[in-house]
């Protein structure tokens, strides 16, 4: 019997299986350091554990998305080992905030199955969930992925695909928020001056800056939430795959993308749910990520007077600055989005 893990293929996948991951991690401000390294993300509320504090926060909470990558990197050695691609997300929701210190873990369960035309990998839908070291649920999202099959001529499972939300109701979005203190909210500091009040519905907004991707960046980054996906780190079995490099993790993609909105969109720093997003194309290490977002829906939170939610939709490409916002070709997208995103933030008003 062999000890090593070489992975789950489409065929070991059944509906309604629950795997619960290995390696709990906790989560250290060495890990935001790197992050920031990373990304240069600039929100004041992740940046400062003194302006968090000013708000009503205890001190400065983990960045939403490194909280989902630390979560998502849990789940790799068990869903996406032998993935092609990743595929898409949806359902996501942001359920309590992380700090440094936290102790996060997950499961995730098999929601749905499906063999593609060729024979040779399927669709895998999968709801994962990351936990904290009390037992809450901080995160709980829907992806699916293209994993290989081990033999092509093994039968087909019955054909099974999830009906999700096209988006999350606002009513879901404010508890996993504390109330926030307004009136003690820096603008100055924060960087921007608009608040939810001057986003409407239909701008569009070019976030003008661009990050060209290193190569060791985006393996660091890879390393860093633990993602064992052969895509990104195996350029021996890689350079015999359809692209002969490495794939840069989607993940990382969906960071830069949201560290250059905040030219734009500085107020807007938490991300309460992710509606749906879709990789559109891949990303290579030498090439610069640009990104735009339009304003898809503003909407109040119940009971919530301190933050409005913004439903934003953010495009990244690659090598194509965004002035004239490219987005599709007829019914293709256009050649240079790699990222579209859409999501809820939440802002002060």
């Amino acid at each position: 019997m062999s000890k090593t893990n070489s992975g789950n293929f489409f065929e070991d996948f059944r509906i309604g299986q629950v795997i619960a991951h290995a390696t709990p991690r906790t989560v250290t401000t060495g890990d935001i350091a790197l992050y920031t390294a990373l990304y240069g993300s600039r929100f004041a509320v992740q940046s400062s554990d003194a302006f968090a504090h000013q708000i009503g926060y205890s001190k400065s909470p983990v960045d939403d998305l490194l909280v989902f990558h630390i979560v998502f990197g849990k789940t790799v050695p068990d869903i996406s080992l032998n993935a092609v691609a990743n595929l898409g997300y949806a359902d996501c929701r942001f359920l309590a905030p992380v700090f440094p210190g936290d102790t996060l873990s997950a499961t995730s369960e098999v929601i749905g199955l499906k063999e593609n035309s060729n024979g040779q990998t399927g669709v895998v839908y999968v709801r994962s969930r990351g936990f904290n070291q009390k037992g809450a649920v901080v995160l709980d999202y829907v992806r699916w992925v293209m994993v290989r099959k081990r033999d092509p001529k093994s039968p087909a499972p019955a054909e099974v695909v999830p009906q999700l939300p096209r988006a999350l109701a606002p009513d879901q979005l404010g508890d996993a928020l504390p109330v926030i203190d307004v009136r003690k909210y820096n603008f100055d500091l924060a960087g921007s001056k608009h608040r939810w009040g001057d986003y409407l519905p239909g701008e569009r907004i070019d976030h003008v800056d661009g990050m060209t991707v290193e190569e060791a960046e985006h393996q660091l980054a890879t390393r860093l939430y633990q993602n064992t996906a052969k895509v990104h780190f195996n350029q021996f079995s890689e350079g015999h795959g359809r692209f002969g490099r490495r794939l840069i993790y989607g993940g990382h993609v969906i960071s830069l993308a949201r560290a250059l909105s905040f030219n734009g969109l500085g107020n807007a720093f938490h991300i309460a749910a992710i509606n749906g997003g879709r990789h559109v194309s891949p990303l290579f290490a030498g090439l610069t990520v640009f990104a735009w977002t339009e304003v898809l829906e503003r909407a109040e939170i119940a009971g919530r007077e301190d933050v409005g939610a913004l439903r934003l939709r953010t495009i990244a490409t690659k090598d194509q600055p965004c002035a004239a916002y490219p987005l599709k070709e007829g019914d293709a997208y256009h050649p240079s989005v790699i990222l579209d995103l859409d999501y809820w933030a939440l802002i002060p008003r």
